[in-house]
């Protein structure tokens, strides 16, 4: 991004897991992201969800992940 110009303003992230649970964990993603982008924790979200038993994210047997970053020029 800085390359052409531009910085990440936040980070909005799903994870999508029956198991291992996600949310004690979700603090260390955050400072993780946050180390790795610049970005300061409280622009970060993560939160996680389960598939109710649907296909094999519901089963436990995958996880999937869903991010959206906002951008902007610098």
């Amino acid at each position: 991004l800085k390359k052409s110009g531009y910085a990440p303003v936040n980070i909005d992230a799903t994870i999508i897991a029956a198991r291992p649970k996600i949310s004690p964990h979700i603090a260390t993603m955050k400072a993780a992201l946050a180390a790795s982008t610049g970005l300061p924790a409280d622009a970060i979200g993560v939160k996680a969800t389960t598939n109710e038993d649907v296909d094999e994210l519901g089963r436990g047997l995958a996880i999937a992940a869903h991010a959206v970053a906002l951008i902007q020029k610098d």
